[in-house]
């Protein structure tokens, strides 16, 4: 009876690895396949070769626009600079 029984659940994880196989194969050759299928929305209605169609204005926008140089920079009196960061102290209460 136990020898049924674990031969009745070899062949169960055997199966069950094989459908796995298959549904990944699918799965495999459905994403390879759609690759090769064409671009279902449209681009562009107007012919890109047609130099009267209608485009959208271009604007440049600088990446380094609040950049300021900060060198050479005179040193400043480390004494208030230090001062300035320092924690006040806790007054008595």
């Amino acid at each position: 009876m136990l020898a049924l029984s674990g031969a009745k659940s070899a062949a169960s994880a055997a199966g069950e690895r094989h459908s796995r196989f298959i549904w990944l194969l699918l799965a495999f050759a459905a994403s390879a396949l759609s690759g090769c299928m064409p671009a279902t929305t449209q681009m562009a209605s107007a012919d890109p070769a047609d130099p009267a169609a209608k485009v959208a204005p271009v604007g440049y926008r600088s990446t380094i626009a609040p950049y300021a140089s900060l060198r050479p920079a005179t040193p400043a009196p480390w004494r208030g600079r230090n001062d300035a960061v320092t924690p006040q102290p806790k007054q008595e209460r």
